[in-house]
């Protein structure tokens, strides 16, 4: 299986997927860690892929989603940014309305 179609993979079995650098428990950039505790805050039940950890996945992602930067926050396999965007999301309130949108809130 390429790299394309892991990743493809990847987005079909996961609502809510996070492409990061580093884990949610051990971040590796400010940027990602940031974009995880949107997450959390949102109640979101989401994947984390740790791009550090494949260096084929960090090299092919930017240019299949057409977005230069981690993280990366697909819902639905569909990209919905960077850091920025989702701590806008997660303040407007929208990004736990996705969360609550796609079945991925966390069990309580």
């Amino acid at each position: 299986m390429d790299v394309n179609e892991r990743i493809k993979a990847v987005l079909a079995e996961h609502p809510i997927v996070l492409f990061m650098k580093g884990t949610p428990q051990f971040p590796m950039c400010g940027f990602s860690s940031r974009a995880a505790q949107a997450l959390k805050k949102a109640g979101a039940d989401f994947h984390a892929v740790n791009v550090l950890a494949d260096p084929e996945v960090r090299a092919a992602l930017p240019h299949y989603a057409n977005w230069p930067t981690f993280p990366q926050l697909f819902i639905q396999g569909e990209l919905i940014g960077g850091c920025d965007i989702v701590e806008d999301l997660m303040a407007s309130g929208e990004l736990a309305r996705m969360v609550v949108d796609v079945g991925g809130a966390a069990q309580a």
